[in-house]
Order: structure tokens, then C-alpha cells, then sequence
């Protein structure tokens, strides 16, 4: 098996990068965020897991070994394939998923693309006890309906899931109004 792939980008595309090593040019299936940061020319690691099915071979690439972790955990649930392990990645940083898991908060993982209400339910279900909360980094508050509310506004707005879960991690949790969180998450962006 491939674990780890390390190595010039040599492009990216809307969902992956070529990584170049050895002479040899490498396919990665990447999450958004790790996308979003890889830059053609640049030395990248990641920690990769290879698929092996009977007529492809596919390699999906993390910046983190916590984020390879978390894309086998998903995997592992039954109607949860690759493409939905990573689109998952893509959506919510891995504290926010471990969180959503660990809280037993399903609505949150729906808001992906491709995950229904019984998918959440049973990637909380079969999850829980291998991704629970305790492993949430120190200080990560719950995620609030006001919280929740204030992603979607961010991402209406244009910011990546990604960003939007950092901006309303960063807000004082004494805070309580969506408005008023609201405001405060865009003035973090400058806006």
C-alpha cells in the first residue's frame, strides 16, 4: 500500500493534484481544503490511502495523518463510499466532524452534499464510539443552532465551510444572537 506520497505539485484540478517524484507524475484525490492550499511548483506530503477495485486504482491524498484516520473511520460505514468520505472532508474540518459525531448531532453532518438524514444517523451510530468527543480538540465548544445559522449565512455568502467553522469557533461563546455572531464572524474576514 501507498501511505505516504511526497513530492512537487505539479497541477491541481477541481479535485485533485498531480504530484511529481521519482519522474513519475501521481493522481491524488484531495479534500478542498488540503486543495485549496497545495500550490503548482510547491513540495506537499500526504498521507494517502490507495483503493484498490477491480478496474481502478485510485489514491486520495490528506495534509494530516488525523484526517486519513477520520476518511477510514467514514469509509468503514456501510453506504459510505470514498467519493462520500471525502466530500465530507471537503465540508467540515475534522474537529467540526468529530464534534457533530461525538455530540450525536446528525443535522449537521446532512448539511453535506449527498449525505441524508439517515446517512448522519448512521455515521453518528456506528461512529460515536471511535470518533467521540473527548478526542475534539481542548476548547472546541458545541456547535449551537446559532452556530449552525451562522454557516450557512457564511456559506450562502461565499466562504468555504471550512473557513465559515473557523470563524464561528473564533466567536466569544458569551455571545449568543445570531446577528450579532453573525456580524462578528464577517468582521473577522475584513468584510
Amino acid at each position: 500500500m501507498i501511505a505516504i506520497v511526497e513530492g512537487r505539485v505539479h497541477s491541481k484540478s477541481s479535485d485533485g493534484l498531480i504530484v511529481m517524484f521519482g519522474g513519475i507524475g501521481v493522481r491524488v484525490l484531495c479534500p478542498q481544503p488540503t486543495l485549496a492550499t497545495a500550490r503548482p511548483g510547491e513540495e506537499i506530503v500526504l498521507h494517502t490511502h490507495l483503493i484498490v477495485r477491480e478496474d481502478d486504482l485510485t489514491l486520495v491524498g490528506f495534509a494530516s495523518e488525523e484526517e486519513l484516520g477520520l476518511f477510514e473511520n467514514l469509509m468503514r460505514v456501510q453506504g459510505v463510499g470514498p467519493k462520500l468520505a471525502l466530500a465530507v472532508l471537503s465540508f467540515m474540518a475534522p474537529d467540526a466532524l468529530r464534534l457533530a459525531i461525538g455530540q450525536e448531532q446528525p443535522e449537521l453532518l446532512a448539511r453535506v452534499p449527498g449525505i441524508g438524514k439517515k446517512t448522519a444517523q448512521k455515521i453518528v451510530l456506528e461512529l460515536k464510539d471511535k470518533i467521540g468527543a473527548g478526542e475534539v480538540s481542548e476548547g472546541l465548544a458545541a456547535i449551537t443552532e446559532a452556530d449552525a445559522a451562522v454557516i450557512d449565512a457564511l456559506t450562502a455568502l461565499g466562504y468555504s465551510i471550512v473557513e465559515a467553522q473557523r470563524a464561528v469557533q473564533a466567536l466569544p461563546r458569551e455571545v449568543t444572537d445570531v446577528e450579532e455572531r453573525l456580524r462578528r464572524a464577517l468582521a473577522s474576514f475584513g468584510a
